[in-house]
């Protein structure tokens, strides 16, 4: 037990934050719901209790996946958070196939709801919790990927970064940021349908919300998909390729992978050296080489094998890999 509580430590801190907030914004939906009827707000406490759970899931299954490897899984735990992601995308996608229904039963059969002020009240109060755990996403995400930016500037940047960012943190910020666009088009139906009149706004929205909810669960699913079974990270790749074969002792590389397992890379590269150095020599060489793979960004476990030098080059653009100066000092160190 108190092993899982010091996991528990190192877990995806806002996934917990984002679990905490949307609980709390969830509930208080609920009783806006309950006290008024409206089916927008309807959607949007469905879509706050999917995103709560999930977070919940993914901070434990990113908590989890920081266990170190046993003898009975010597390759370790990394992609049980991609496994977790799959799992809470299932919820995701059962809230938004309920939001779609109710939203589109009430675009064919609109009511009239009361309690404007309640549902204004509940749905601004909503959108700036969830704006704030979109920032708190959005700096996490600036953070992994080597940048400082704060506030609106970290939500710029992770818009053009994402795909770097690890899973639990991408899943948190896709998820707010739906969740605030979606509070937004609640809080406009409910203004629209109380002064004008067209009561099919609040089924448009929830049809809306629900939508974009599923859009999450397919965007999320692929790449966990992709995650669990082990997906090639190509520019980690092209970076350790180059500083390797930018060793003097390194002739050639026969083979290089990089494969993301949940937050972290598995690397193995097969070199070719000169043949006629000593066993020592080369064993030198192999902790050099380690010790350089090791302090990249992201890396947990590295193979290094070697192979005698063929003279022929097997591994594409040795030195003078097709990466230009902008892109090398874009690398990560």
């Amino acid at each position: 037990m108190q092993d899982f509580i010091k996991l528990l430590k190192d877990g995806n801190k806002p996934s917990l934050l984002a679990g905490v907030i949307n609980t709390i914004i969830a509930i208080l939906k609920g009783i806006a719901y309950m006290l008024t009827g409206n089916v927008a707000m309807f959607a949007e406490t469905l879509h706050s209790l999917g995103d709560a759970a999930n977070q919940f899931f993914v901070y434990i299954g990113s908590a989890l996946s920081k266990k170190a490897p046993t003898p009975k899984f010597p390759n370790g735990f990394g992609r049980v958070v991609n496994l977790v992601c799959l799992g809470a995308v299932i919820v995701v996608a059962i809230m938004s196939y309920e939001a779609v229904k109710e939203g589109w039963h009430h675009i064919l059969h609109p009511t009239e709801t009361s309690g404007l002020a309640i549902n204004l009240s509940v749905l601004g109060l909503a959108i700036v919790l969830e704006l704030y755990v979109l920032l708190k996403a959005a700096k996490e995400i600036a953070h992994e990927t080597g940048n400082d930016a704060k506030g609106f500037k970290a939500l710029l940047y992770s818009f053009t970064h994402l795909n770097r960012a690890k899973p639990a943190t991408k899943l948190v910020f896709m998820e707010d940021l739906v969740a605030t666009i979606g509070g937004v088009l609640a809080f406009t139906a409910v203004l629209v349908a109380h002064f004008t009149g067209f009561l099919a706004a609040e089924g448009i929205a929830s049809v809306l919300i629900g939508l974009m909810m599923f859009y999450v669960v397919g965007k999320i699913f692929l790449e966990n998909a992709r995650g669990a079974i082990g997906e090639t990270d190509e520019e980690m790749l092209n970076h350790i390729a180059y500083i390797v074969a930018e060793d003097p002792d390194v002739k050639d590389l026969q083979r290089v992978e990089v494969i993301k397992e949940g937050e972290f890379l598995h690397v193995e590269v097969v070199a070719e050296v000169d043949s006629s150095k000593t066993l020592e020599y080369i064993d030198d060489i192999r902790d050099r080489l380690l010790a350089l793979i090791l302090k990249q960004k992201g890396v947990r476990e590295a193979l290094i094998s070697f192979d005698e030098d063929d003279g022929i080059k097997t591994w594409k653009g040795v030195n003078e890999l097709a990466i230009s100066e902008e892109a090398r000092k874009k690398l990560p160190e």
